[in-house]
């Protein structure tokens, strides 16, 4: 899970790509890069951390052009500790290229060995976005004639790129010269939205992960990229768009609803909002039938994205609905960050229990989503210091028992709690009095009474289904041994690829047309 944005704009976009990784932070929160052209020449600053960290008023100012994309990175493939993995990614042939991507590709060995023995292109990090670049490259050389480019050979190119690649991906390119390309998984697994603006001097573009960019930037959303579908927008502002992939599933991910994505974010015509508020009702409705016998004081959701749910949950079970938790806005997001240590101390710093609240009172909190039980666990242990008589704790989506292979950090069963244990040893390894979890069958009813037309999800991480159907056994066993290896012993390269330390990279690029 990562945030990509790509702009094309009449007027400076530095700001508005700085403004949109803003809004998409919650999406990553280890490295952010922006790219930009002008003249011919791309301009390109990355580097690890949040957005507000690595760029600078100098970095902001040598950023110019009028079209762009940018990039906030949750590390899953590759090595989370190296900065050489900031993107975008750029490669100088053919034409000039800048890819940001969000997802995880499934073949990325397999393609890798391809680059060096077949295509002959080197890669410089163990980042599976940077073999999508090349990929890419590759296949818009194969398409070109006297490399020459249009949107005949982009959407060719593209189609070759779903030829050879598997896995989840959603991805913005600039291809120097011509313009934007955005273009999504035939599974539709990653989100891809895009808006418009009509400005006097002709109509702007943006492609974010989540309608909420569009939204706040000032555009309106036009539509979701359909999977398999390839949109290209070049310098005179046209836009084109074509079915790219020979075979295609609308198949979403759950997790983007349950935790990912903003609650103001509009997917695949889907609110995420009314989403979370249809999965607490449906959680009312399972408590009622099945532990009637529960004294519930009061229900008190775990700040922020199962707030929805709580309160839709308190007022369908007619039980008072109270805030007992206060959160540390400075803290990022304990699910996405690296590391059982680092998500376990900053639980106790990003939340704070409100003692009046639970003192002597039997308490119903509500998550999201039960991961690795870290959290939870230590949400539990500060409801009892705080003084609850009794800790009951809700799931507002399924047990999570298997491993995510499509860009979400869940690749190892080992550290999903959930994975080895049924509902009652999981209860007591959190030290719950009572835990409720969502049925699968309606977390899936939650979403379509959203949008009914929507009727396939992408829902591995509850059931161990992979909609892409090439996740095997011995892919899982490899990914683990790999997630499990001591950070020495794995595959990631050191080496540091044009800018990807931190500092400025100007490109001097002679235009395609």
């Amino acid at each position: 899970m990562c945030g990509i944005l790509g702009v094309v704009a009449t007027s400076p976009v530095n700001q508005l790509l700085y403004d949109g990784l803003q809004v998409l932070q919650h999406r990553g929160q280890d490295a952010a890069g922006i790219a930009t052209s002008e003249g011919g020449r791309f301009h390109m600053h990355k580097g690890s951390g949040l957005v507000r960290d690595v760029f600078r008023t100098r970095n902001m100012r040598s950023l110019t052009g009028q079209w762009g994309i940018g990039h906030c990175r949750y590390p899953t493939a590759g090595s989370a500790y190296n900065p050489a993995e900031a993107q975008p990614f750029y490669v100088n042939s053919p034409f000039g290229l800048m890819l940001a991507h969000n997802g995880n590709l499934t073949n990325s060995d397999q393609l890798k060995q391809d680059m060096f023995l077949q295509d002959l292109r080197h890669m410089n990090t163990n980042s599976d976005s940077e073999i999508l670049l090349n990929v890419l490259a590759h296949e818009l050389q194969a398409a070109s004639t006297q490399y020459q480019v249009d949107a005949e050979t982009i959407f060719k190119a593209v189609s070759g790129v779903y030829r050879r690649v598997r896995g989840a991906y959603a991805v913005v390119v600039m291809i120097a010269g011509y313009g934007l390309l955005a273009f999504r998984d035939p599974y539709g697994i990653r989100p891809l939205v895009v808006g418009k603006n009509d400005t006097p001097d002709g109509t702007e573009y943006l492609v974010a992960s989540e309608s909420v960019a569009i939204d706040t930037l000032g555009f309106k959303v036009l539509r979701d990229v359909a999977p398999g579908e390839a949109v290209l927008i070049d310098l005179r502002g046209n836009f084109l768009s074509r079915q790219c992939a020979d075979h295609t599933m609308h198949a979403p991910c759950m997790f983007e609803f349950v935790y990912l994505a903003r609650p103001d974010s509009l997917m695949d015509g889907i609110s995420v909002y009314e989403t979370r508020a249809k999965m607490g009702e449906f959680l009312a409705d399972k408590i009622r039938l099945t532990l009637p016998h529960l004294k519930i004081d009061a229900v008190m959701p775990i700040p922020d994205s199962s707030r929805p749910a709580a309160m839709e949950l308190a007022r369908r079970l007619d039980l008072q609905y109270r805030e007992g938790f206060v959160k540390n806005r400075y803290i990022g997001r304990t699910f996405i960050m690296p590391g059982h240590a680092t998500r376990r101390k900053s639980v106790r710093q990003k939340l704070n229990a409100i003692a009046q609240e639970f003192r002597g009172k039997n308490v119903l909190l509500v998550d999201d989503s039960i991961v690795r039980g870290t959290t939870s666990r230590e949400i539990i242990n500060m409801a009892r210091e705080a003084g609850a008589n009794k800790v009951y704790f809700a799931s507002a989506s399924p047990p999570v028992r298997f491993a995510n292979v499509y860009g979400i950090d869940m690749p190892s069963r080992s550290e999903l709690i959930a994975a080895f244990r049924n509902d009652e040893e999981i209860c007591r390894e959190i030290g719950a009095d009572e835990l409720i979890y969502q049925d699968i069958d309606a977390l899936r009813a939650a979403v379509r009474a959203v949008n009914p037309a929507v009727t396939q999800f992408e829902t591995s991480c509850f059931d161990g289904n992979y909609v892409t159907g090439d996740i095997s056994a011995a892919y899982l066993k490899h990914m683990e041994d790999r997630r499990d290896a001591p950070v020495d012993d794995q595959d990631g390269d050191d080496g540091y690829g044009g800018d990807s330390s931190g500092g400025q990279l100007d490109l001097n690029l002679v235009s395609s047309e």
